[in-house]
């Protein structure tokens, strides 16, 4: 089986890739793993320091605005 890719230096041309080619099989993992991270939930410890984290700029911005 053959994959093909295009390059920014080839624009436009095409480059056939052996699909048993050991970049094409990292590269296939890499973007499979990429995408299953994606996917996680957010936990919700990190969600709630995000949310600290605008409550304080906010009253931060109140402040400021007040002076």
């Amino acid at each position: 089986m053959y994959m093909s890719y295009k390059t920014g230096a080839e624009r436009g041309t095409i480059k056939p890739v052996r699909a048993d080619d050991p970049n094409t099989q990292i590269a296939t993992k890499l973007r499979a793993l990429y995408l299953s991270v994606q996917e996680e939930a957010i936990p919700d410890r990190f969600l709630n320091l995000l949310e600290q984290l605008d409550a304080v700029e906010q009253q931060q911005s109140v402040v400021g605005t007040a002076e």
